[in-house]
């Protein structure tokens, strides 16, 4: 389609050099290639495939220019939940806004920008600048927090941020790799510094939900439980109900044992994993902080372990734990992370539930298994 929405056709079918569909850079290297034309990725209709990844995928784009397309026996709806950068001119208005930044900042663009991303939860652009690199990110309205979070973790071991406003983020390169092939003493680094970062945070709830943080603490995470669990209800099979509503009967008492643990509700990063992390060395960063929220602070274990090889799971832990047990003398980490693990399971199906409420109807194939997968996974862990 063009940029004031009319639609010229459909491009033949062209092979991408990755299965993951919100990678839009691939598709819009693949349309170059083989169509000589120059697009920009708008969301998702639809997939062959009922759940990630692979497969046959169409999406909307949009070109500047003119487009030798077939006609298409398709119709475009309106969507209330559809975001700004899924829309007609919505990603070259986020381009005029990083422009607009950098010019305040005296940085000139230097080169096109590159889209990387665009799906449900962000559009990610890559623009080069005289001297550097910035990355623009887009989000929906749950994850629009990571601005204002980043501005107060400004200086800490953070991305740098350029600008912000509700839903758009202008962050300055950061030096080195992705590091999702960390070694053992960076995997240990990496534990350290996120209790650095929530230690500093203990106490300091209601600051971080005046941020727009969401709320994991026991009180709101233990209605939400409850609300997937009774949702989801109907695709689980009769004993993973039965063990999960025992969950539900025990959730006051078994949050009350973890809070007799000593550690405090704090700053969640969420996403928590190596892959998040960039740098050389001992000089890391912690990116990707929309899934951020405000609740205990081993929430962000689980992931973490599970990324990592599973002789490096125990030495992770172990140390994991040591840096509590020095930030917070008293506390017993070891029996919070045996409490939490089915809490943190659950969790997950609030967040997948969370998305699929608040994304348009084409965009849920990504998410629409993930609430009763999780609960599944809570039922095991608490089946032992």
């Amino acid at each position: 389609m063009t940029p004031d929405g009319r639609v010229l056709g459909i491009l033949p079918p062209v092979a991408a050099a990755t299965p993951w569909w919100q990678e839009a850079g691939p598709v819009v290297r693949a349309a170059r290639d083989r169509f000589g034309i120059d697009v920009t990725v708008l969301r998702l209709l639809e997939t062959e495939r009922d759940r990630p990844h692979g497969g046959g995928v169409t999406y909307l784009a949009e070109v500047a220019g003119p487009a030798s397309a077939e006609p298409w026996a398709g119709t475009l709806d309106e969507q209330p939940l559809r975001l700004p950068y899924a829309r007609p001119g919505g990603p070259a208005a986020d381009l005029a806004w990083a422009r607009q930044v950098l010019e305040g900042q005296g940085l000139r663009p230097s080169g096109v920008p590159e889209q990387i991303r665009s799906w449900n939860l962000s559009s990610l652009w890559r623009i080069p600048v005289e001297g550097q690199v910035a990355w623009l990110k887009a989000v929906p309205p749950f994850f629009a927090h990571e601005g204002r979070l980043l501005a107060r973790l400004a200086g800490g071991p953070v991305p740098r941020l350029l600008g912000h406003e509700d839903g758009r983020i202008l962050l300055a390169e950061i030096p080195g790799e992705d590091m999702y092939e960390a070694g053992p003493a960076q995997r240990l680094d990496m534990a350290a510094l996120l209790v650095g970062l929530q230690r500093s945070w203990h106490g300091r709830a209601e600051e971080l939900l005046a941020l727009g943080l969401p709320d994991w603490r026991a009180p709101a995470l233990t209605a939400a439980i409850a609300a997937v669990v009774e949702r989801t209800a109907d695709e689980l099979a009769a004993s993973e109900r039965a063990v999960l509503a025992g969950f539900l009967s025990g959730l006051p008492r078994r949050f009350a044992d973890l809070a007799a643990c000593g550690l405090d509700d704090a700053l969640v990063h969420g996403d928590f994993h190596p892959g998040n992390f960039r740098g050389e060395g001992s000089a890391i960063t912690l990116l990707d902080w929309g899934d951020s929220g405000v609740g205990h602070p081993l929430l962000d274990q689980p992931a973490f372990l599970t990324r990592i090889p599973a002789d490096a799971v125990g030495p992770v832990r172990a140390h994991w734990h040591e840096c509590w047990r020095a930030a917070v003398p008293g506390s017993d980490p070891d029996r919070a992370a045996a409490l939490l693990a089915p809490i943190a399971a659950a969790r997950q199906a609030v967040i997948y539930q969370g998305f699929l409420d608040r994304i348009e109807p084409a965009e849920r194939v990504y998410h629409r298994h993930d609430p009763a997968d999780w609960l599944r996974r809570t039922a095991a862990i608490l089946a032992g």
